[in-house]
């Protein structure tokens, strides 16, 4: 079995976001960038993948060349080879179409992509990559087991969960549930050594339309300043006249 996982190059969440050029781009100075955590999840089963039944692992990303530090992380917590295409990705329709030539041309039968990445929280890749390839789709996927063809896979849909019946090739949409934080891997030095020597293949994007553009960005307000009450009747007439949440 041959597996892409699909890697988005995001922001930590403890860093401070901040927009430059009028609020139209995002200030990437004194931030940390990591593996978009639904993605590692996905690597982390591929991993699982290639001990238990012989897979073999690549992991694909669209971006600049400033991405490649987090390819390397994939690279050294045990995937095969990696892909890079060399492209801002600032439109997700744009990234499925680059992240669909890859999946074409390396003759994939299951690929990883986290549900929704950090950053801009479009969740739309999977679903589109799907589309355009012509692929079996499960999203909001918890869980995924691979027998030959077949795949049985369950998905958090409302009130529960779902389990589904599919077969390859299959694209998934995953999250946590695939693992486990607690299974989560961190590199270890053979492992970020073995990287060094592994393929990071840089290809140029293919001709692709971008479907969206960001207008603006705008930070949550600021909080308002907290109001301590001392009796019950107090709280009701706060919430019901100055909040207007009752």
């Amino acid at each position: 079995m041959k597996i892409l996982v699909c890697i988005s190059n995001v922001p930590d969440t403890t860093s401070k976001i901040n927009f430059t050029d009028g609020d139209t781009k995002f200030d990437t100075n004194g931030v940390q960038f990591v593996i978009n955590p639904n993605d590692e999840f996905g690597l982390t089963r591929a991993m699982w993948f290639k001990e238990k039944q012989g897979a073999t692992v690549h992991v694909a990303n669209v971006g600049g060349p400033t991405t490649e530090p987090t390819i390397r992380k994939a690279l050294a917590i045990g995937a095969d080879e990696a892909i890079r295409v060399n492209a801002e990705p600032t439109d997700g329709f744009f990234v499925a179409q680059q992240l669909a030539e890859v999946v074409k041309n390396g003759g994939y039968d299951l690929v990883i992509a986290g549900r929704e990445s950090i950053d801009y929280n479009g969740g739309m890749v999977p679903g589109i990559l799907a589309t355009l390839l012509d692929m079996n789709f499960v999203n909001t996927c918890i869980s995924l087991e691979v027998d030959g063809n077949n795949a049985t896979a369950m998905r958090e849909i409302d009130g529960g969960k779902e389990k589904i019946s599919t077969s390859l090739p299959l694209v998934i949409g995953g999250q946590k549930g695939l693992v486990e934080e607690s299974d989560l891997r961190i590199p270890n030095m053979r492992g970020i050594m073995m990287a060094r020597k592994k393929a990071l293949n840089v290809i140029e994007p293919v001709d692709a339309a971008k479907a969206t553009q960001d207008a603006k960005f705008e930070k949550p307000a600021a909080k308002g300043a907290v109001k301590l009450v001392d009796n019950v009747d107090d709280l009701i007439n706060l919430l019901h006249n100055e909040a207007k949440a009752i």
